[in-house]
């Protein structure tokens, strides 16, 4: 009921920001972008220049700051692109939109800061309905590989194997589950892989989890509590090494691409605590018991000789040894199950061939889950919903005189419960704004690394065994976002506060 309710509210909030800005502000194309838009259309350039700077000439007033740009062969315009009209923004400081010549190129000067930003479309919902398809398609071939694998490592007895290992710390974070069951195994390989920031293994790893809780599961279109506490930790997405986002910094032109490292790992770390203390809460499960405070302890010890060896090594160091240790894992994994395959006397390809043809029909049965997800995302984006809540964090922040610079990289934060590729974009585009090395790039870097996409792993997830009635998984997870939001501003400040 809750996960209709926010989907249902974010079609709804959408619709009537985009028809505000219809009759309004005379925005004529915003329901053609929200129906039938590309995110590789034209987009818009904006600019801003502040107060007395060198690149205004010191003009102070809106009036010469027009004709100072029309010498420039600017001419000032409103929001409806009406030449000759001086508008104020959001943010109640003097500023002009303008347009450049016979370029149509709009773009708005303010006098608030020094920067420029690309202003990019986002694909309307016929093209994010393609997309979920293409993404439920591009899963089909590594949800059959995964799942291939995994049904060899149940066959040979690994899973269980693996259950017994976990089984005291896991047995009282999920005390519903009974001793030794195979989902275990499979939230361990699943968090396994999420720790080393394999998302392409850690997804079939997360749905056979999901699956075999279902089984266990005694009323089958309500979340469980263990599939509660499975997903909000998994959505949590403790990360030991952000490689990808390493490689992004580095591929911009960071002095130090990895210096966002230890900030990542620690944020992640308290998410997926906190996540772990919500749910625990909910369901009443202490967790000062010497079992998962040992566990903890460990985790906590592993961390800090791992942060302390990787701060000692240069960025080239660091990016090699996180890609050998997380390829080299997967494939000691696949060796692993294989040579216990062989060992049990396992018919090795019969039982890969049986997991595989799971792996293909669970891709195709989260199609629908996946569309109407992505698509009321899609609506939130397209219709500036997004750009509306920012500027009003902006403005909040600036009337209480605090620091505004964190409101610029929290565009990642927001819509990365939302779309993992849309956060991702935010990122990139907030680099190449403001500079791979500026204070809130290196936010956006620490705010994608914090957390992994909550709706799309509740669209899919959930979706995978048909659960309906989510409960209280959606608050939980958010409110874990939230934590791991706050200790990503609180950590970039610490780190980076003086940039």
């Amino acid at each position: 009921m809750a996960l209709s309710r926010i989907w249902s509210a974010f079609i709804i909030i959408a619709v009537l920001v985009a028809a505000s800005k219809a009759v309004f502000f005379g925005d004529k194309q915003i329901f053609s972008q929200m129906v039938v838009g590309k995110a590789d259309d034209a987009y818009d350039t904006v600019r801003y220049v502040m107060v007395g700077s060198p690149e205004n000439g010191g003009i102070t007033s809106k009036e010469s700051f027009a004709k100072y740009l029309s010498g420039y062969g600017y001419v000032a315009a409103d929001s409806a692109h009406r030449p000759g009209v001086i508008i104020a923004d959001q943010l109640n400081h003097d500023s002009v939109s303008i347009l450049k010549g016979a370029n149509q190129n709009i773009a708005t000067y303010t006098y608030t800061s020094v920067q420029s930003r690309l202003v990019k479309k986002a694909d309307g919902i016929i093209e994010t309905c393609k997309s979920a398809v293409n993404i439920s398609i591009g899963l089909i071939g590594i949800m059959a590989l995964f799942m291939g694998f995994m049904s060899i490592a149940e066959r040979a007895g690994g899973i269980r194997l693996l259950s017994k290992i976990i089984g005291p710390f896991f047995s009282r974070l999920f005390p519903d589950i009974p001793k030794g069951h195979p989902a275990m195994g499979h939230m361990m390989m699943n968090f396994s892989a999420n720790l080393l920031g394999l998302d392409n293994a850690a997804t079939p790893f997360g749905i056979k989890a999901m699956e075999s809780l279902q089984e266990i599961n005694p009323q089958k279109e309500a979340a469980s509590n263990a599939q509660i506490m499975f997903l909000c930790l998994h959505a949590a997405g403790f990360t030991l090494i952000p490689v990808s986002i390493i490689a992004v910094r580095a591929s911009l032109k960071s002095a130090n691409p990895t210096d966002i490292f230890v900030p990542c790992m620690i944020t992640t770390f308290v998410a997926t605590m906190a996540a772990m203390f919500i749910v625990a809460f909910k369901q009443k499960i202490r967790l000062w018991q010497p079992v998962i405070l040992a566990w903890v302890g460990s985790l906590s010890i592993i961390l800090v000789i791992l942060v302390l060896y990787l701060t000692s090594l240069d960025a080239p160091a660091v990016q090699s040894f996180s890609n050998i240790l997380s390829n080299g894992l997967i494939l000691l994994i696949f060796l692993l199950i294989v040579f216990g395959a062989l060992y049990k006397k396992i018919d090795v390809f019969d039982a890969f061939i049986d997991g595989a043809k799971g792996g293909f029909e669970t891709s195709v049965r989260i199609i629908p889950y996946l569309v109407g997800m992505l698509v009321a995302i899609s609506l939130l984006r397209t219709s500036g919903t997004f750009d509306v809540i920012i500027n009003g964090m902006k403005s909040l922040f600036a009337a209480l005189g605090a620091d505004t610079r964190f409101v610029d990289g929290l565009p990642t934060a927001l819509i990365r419960p939302l779309s993992g590729g849309g956060a991702r974009g935010m990122m990139v585009d907030t680099m190449k704004n403001f500079g791979a090395d500026s204070f809130p790039a290196r936010l956006a870097s620490i705010l994608q690394g914090s957390s992994d996409t909550t709706f799309y792993v509740i669209a899919v997830y959930f979706g995978a065994v048909g659960i309906k009635n989510t409960r209280y998984a959606v608050g939980a997870m958010l409110l874990a976002d939230l934590v791991g939001i706050i200790t990503a501003i609180t950590l970039a400040y610490l780190f980076f506060g003086a940039v």
